[in-house]
């Protein structure tokens, strides 16, 4: 029997907030163990929360970027369970009325678009973190309480390789919208997986099996690369599944059992009796609509329309969101957006890059911490934007060759002098004297007999050496189209 699988996500957000969600608490890390705590995060006796209003919008923000629906009326509630790390002995989250409902993600998966439905993003807060020592243990508590998004897809994922587009999808969506860093190295994004098999063509879902313990995308595809195949086998050998929780060991590369599922009953659900339902208004939900970006998707596929940059160009103006905004700032006043591109991606970034590596190696030579260290960014550059369109436009026009563009760029960048002045004072200027290039042709055939013979006996490839050697006699300068026009006139002759 053939079996396919059925894959549905739950992942946690850190919200991009300055403090928790129902104290004044930072939401900072890396700060000493238990140090961003109070009464409230630690659960004192009759303490009260107070919800964090950047928190409610960052959600309602999510909804709209996930394309989810913002109901009129939405709760909190308490899901009770006991375990160090959980204060309280509850999490205040949103049980049967969340914040956002119904929405979907769409992402490139093997030449197409894949949408998977979002059930849910819904707000809760973090529970603490437990330490492990060799003899005993301890829970730090800084996290206790910072708002987290969970966010809940439909079970539409079929492979590994497609959840682990999805997760990457619904990342760069988060930090588009400013709503999380999604930094993984610091717990920001997590990930639990709920995987099923059935046999294909069957509409009822298998046992679905939830394992925990991810901390990397890769690690939640590399989980599901082992536990299809476990479960298939299991089915195929005539065993049985059955609902459970299971720990993903990243060395061992392995799920192990953890307890059997817990149902919703299990929680005991009921709403927050400290906290009002939250309805949103008119005008509240217009200004978080202001705050609505444009998708990674969506940008990417509207550079290849507006600007017919290839698909490679187009990703790499997505992943770099500042060097995508200066490439726009210039295309839209170029009659050529993809020699900008080229420009921008090829030239511009591979400078900023080489001069950031230097400013780093300096500030760390200084003693200056990694987190303290200054970036090179696009307001250190000397030059204005304006410089790029018009060396764009010395190459077009033929003042100068697309060889000594280079040496001008890399010119431009280090003394801020627009193109045209370098070009001017370092006589640049392309050679397009006839008389001058013709001098320069008989010379090359002259000094290369050899090579001229070749291509009159029909090796073609014996021009581009001749033009090359063209080149060199007039040190770059000469205009490489007029020196093919030339030499082939001459030669056969």
């Amino acid at each position: 029997m053939e079996y396919e699988a059925v894959i549905g996500l739950e992942t946690h957000v850190q919200l991009k907030t300055k403090s928790k969600m129902w104290c004044g608490c930072a939401n900072a890390f890396g700060a000493a163990p238990n140090s961003n705590v109070c009464p409230v995060c630690l659960g004192m006796p009759g303490v009260l929360p107070v919800a964090n209003g950047e928190a409610l919008k960052l959600t309602v923000l999510t909804g709209y970027l996930l394309n989810c629906s913002i109901p009129s009326h939405a709760k909190f509630d308490r899901k009770n369970y006991f375990y160090p790390d959980v204060a309280k002995n509850y999490q205040v989250t949103q049980y049967d009325k969340p914040s956002t409902a119904n929405g979907y993600v769409e992402f490139e998966f093997e030449g197409g678009i894949s949408r998977v439905r979002i059930t849910r993003a819904h707000l809760e807060e973090d529970v603490g973190k437990n330490i492990h020592f060799d003899r005993f243990s301890g829970v730090d508590f800084n996290r206790a309480g910072v708002p987290l998004l969970e966010i809940v897809s439909e079970p539409d994922l079929t492979s590994p390789e497609q959840a682990y587009e999805y997760l990457n999808a619904l990342k760069d969506i988060l930090l588009y919208g400013g709503v999380s860093d999604c930094d993984m190295e610091k717990g920001m994004v997590r990930c639990d997986v709920n995987v099923s098999v059935r046999p294909k063509g069957q509409k009822e879902l298998g046992k679905k099996i939830e394992i925990k313990n991810m901390n990397s995308f890769s690690g939640a595809r590399r989980a599901l690369e082992y536990e299809i195949p476990r479960q298939i086998e299991t089915l195929t050998n005539g065993g049985q599944l059955f609902q459970e929780t299971r720990r993903w060991d990243d060395v061992a590369g392995i799920t192990e059992v953890m307890r059997s599922k817990e149902m919703a009953h299990d929680y005991r659900y009921f709403p927050e009796p400290d906290l009002m339902p939250f309805e949103p208004t008119e005008p509240w939900l217009a200004e978080v609509s202001g705050r609505v970006v444009e998708l990674p998707l969506a940008k990417k596929q509207r550079f290849m329309t507006d600007y017919q940059l290839p698909a490679g160009d187009a990703q790499s103006f997505v992943w770099d969101r500042p060097l995508g905004e200066y490439f726009e700032a210039l295309a839209k006043r170029s009659k050529n957006p993809k020699t900008v591109a080229n420009w921008v991606i090829n030239n511009l970034r591979a400078k900023m890059t080489e001069a950031n590596e230097t400013l780093v190696s300096e500030q760390a030579a200084m003693g200056i911490e990694p987190e303290d260290q200054q970036k090179f960014s696009f307001s250190d550059l000397k030059f204005k934007p304006e410089g790029i369109l018009e060396l764009v436009g010395l190459v077009e026009s033929g003042k100068i060759s697309s060889k000594i563009a280079q040496d001008v760029f890399v010119e431009m960048f280090q003394s801020g002098e627009s193109p045209e002045i370098i070009v001017q004072k370092k006589g640049l200027a392309q050679v397009s004297d006839t008389g001058a290039i013709e001098k320069f042709c008989d010379d090359a055939i002259a000094a290369n007999p050899n090579s001229a013979a070749d291509f009159r006996a029909g090796k073609v490839a014996a021009l581009n050496f001749l033009k090359g050697q063209v080149m060199k006699l007039s040190k770059g300068k000469a205009n490489p189209n007029l020196i093919g026009e030339m030499l082939e006139k001459k030669l056969k002759e």
